[in-house]
């Protein structure tokens, strides 16, 4: 078989592969992207929940054993199917204790280190406060029974071009008016414009050694409609290795890998954090919003707008305080989640257990235009943890597309449960207070927790016992592999957290520049920020061959 051969090898093209790719190849390294999932980009994006659509396409939902996963799984990542909100980390997360008993994140990284990086990061992405003319009538909702219950309520920053924002509420599904700010549109055409090769539909599998100290990367090449079917394999030899494939999959690349590479650090596909997420969904009693808070939007409606609109646009940050105590800090905030997922695991209010399904939740789907969503981020205990890995890829393949089954064992410890009752209780007060809705968390019967934002597999820190990176993202013990998605993220947030992941990768590529030409790389720390309104990349077939081979 023929190997081919680069400098670098990137594994993923979200938040922690995209910057990589970018800095690299415009400091002069020869770049290789491998990502799993398809290139889609502007009329590509469908407006249905049709198998073989683009919402199944770019998704990935891996259901686990106490905790499912829903990522993306695509060019550009999650960056195509978030809701863009991108707010920084309150200063306290970065002090969090956790679980460990003591300070999670390296000495060398609090929130006053990682502003500069933020500030990259947010440059690039054109991350835009929204305004009051900008909130939806969810959020404008969601505002007014925050400001009756006497607690504050703010709009989210994005990355939004808010000019070509048509209202749909698709953006979950990659935005076909192109104006949500993915990596589409920014690190990833400014990644190509210098010669990075970006490869849709490369499943990596593992990593080996090669006889002079470099890396080997084993992937599969995956169907176009059929991701459970591998339609060919390569190999690729690489001086520096970033993996970025997301803390559902990056883990297990690394696990697959211990035969060949040797034994990873003890913190690989442990401490896994849902980001302490939950959702809760209240119905809306239309008569007492139009009598207790004066709302109307026109022709006798005083509500009924679940489906208009976007994604989140107004957060209530009130108990983001340093002062109280760890895991009753959390944030709530307005979110649409379209039909399926959300609709099934919705529990019906007030209904004799099992509330997700029966005459009780029948009747609440009848009155779905009037529901209003609270997305819930607080502290966890970092208590997730990944069994042995699959044959390939993250999970067991279910479905043509979209659904897995996973090895994450997760089981919430009394800290993380009193965080979740401590924010269902905040949020049953602001929306039940004068009859105003009937609030209900979502079940965890059916899938079990949780989480859009999955973090802190493969972390950083400074104990090694508690860290499977530096604190420069350096693998311990594997010197020239380096992570920088999600997985590196210490711990729960309590905030959407891609701003950080990419401050966190912005931060990382002066280390990664230094390693690779100590390895023999030509390579220099570029750091102009890539502009963004790059127009967006010419997709690639993911078929092409490096010219030269060894």
């Amino acid at each position: 078989m023929t190997v081919e051969s680069t400098d670098v090898l990137i594994i993923g093209s979200g938040f922690g592969g995209a910057i990589a790719a970018y800095y690299l190849a415009a400091g002069g390294a020869r770049v290789v992207v491998l990502e799993r999932g398809p290139w889609l980009e502007g009329q590509d994006f469908e407006h249905d929940f049709l198998l073989g659509s683009s919402n199944t396409r770019v998704f990935d939902f891996v259901a686990g054993d106490g905790m499912s996963v829903l990522s993306g799984n695509c060019v550009g990542g999650g960056s195509v199917v978030y809701f863009a909100a991108l707010p920084r980390a309150p200063r306290f997360a970065f002090e969090r204790h956790g679980s460990i008993g003591r300070r999670m994140w390296p000495a060398a990284i609090t929130r006053d280190s990682l502003d500069p990086w933020y500030d990259r990061i947010t440059e690039a992405m054109i991350v835009e406060q929204q305004t009051w003319d900008d909130v939806t009538y969810a959020g404008g909702l969601w505002a007014a029974a925050c400001d009756h219950a006497g607690r504050t309520a703010n709009p989210v920053p994005v990355g939004v071009d808010r000019a070509k924002c048509t209202n749909c509420n698709w953006m979950m599904s990659g935005c076909r008016f192109d104006a949500k700010r993915s990596l589409l549109f920014n690190y990833i055409p400014a990644a190509v414009a210098h010669g990075a090769d970006v490869r849709p539909l490369h499943e990596v599998q593992r990593i080996a050694r090669t006889d002079d100290h470099g890396y080997r990367v084993h992937y599969s090449h995956v169907d176009d409609e059929d991701y459970r079917v591998h339609t060919g394999e390569g190999t690729i030899d690489a001086k520096i290795v970033v993996v970025a494939a997301g803390a559902g999959a990056t883990p297990l690349i690394l696990k697959r890998s211990e035969d060949s590479l040797g034994t990873m650090p003890h913190a690989v596909g442990r401490y896994f954090s849902g980001n302490g997420e939950r959702l809760n969904t209240a119905v809306i009693n239309e008569e007492r919003v139009r009598d207790v808070l004066g709302l109307d939007r026109g022709n006798g409606l005083a509500y009924q707008a679940n489906q208009i609109g976007k994604g989140p646009v107004v957060a209530s940050w009130d108990r983001l305080s340093a002062s109280l105590p760890e895991y009753s800090r959390f944030s709530l905030e307005q979110l649409y989640f379209p039909p399926g997922l959300g609709t099934i695991l919705a529990q019906a209010p007030g209904a004799e257990d099992p509330a997700w399904f029966g005459p009780a939740k029948k009747e609440m789907l009848d009155r779905w235009k009037s529901w209003l969503i609270i997305f819930q981020m607080t502290e966890d205990d970092n208590e997730g943890v990944f069994g042995p890995p699959p044959p390939t890829g993250n999970a067991y393949r279910i479905s043509q597309q979209m659904l897995g089954r996973g090895v994450l064992h997760y089981d919430p410890t009394p800290n993380t449960l009193r965080g979740w009752a401590e924010a269902d209780a905040e949020v049953k007060d602001i929306l039940e207070r004068d009859g105003l809705a009937e609030v209900t968390p979502w079940t965890n019967d059916v899938v079990g927790a949780y989480t859009v934002h999955p973090l802190a597999s493969c972390r950083i820190g400074d104990d090694p016992a508690t860290s499977a990176l530096d604190d420069r993202h350096e693998l311990r013990g594997h010197p020239g592999i380096f992570v920088t998605d999600g997985s590196a993220v210490p711990g729960a947030l309590t905030v959407n957290p891609a701003l950080t992941i990419g401050a966190l990768a912005e931060r990382a590529i002066p280390g990664i520049v230094r390693a690779a030409r100590a390895r023999g790389v030509p390579v220099r720390y570029h750091d102009a920020v890539p502009s963004g309104d790059t127009a967006p990349s010419p997709r690639a077939a993911g078929t092409g061959e490096l010219s030269n081979t060894a």
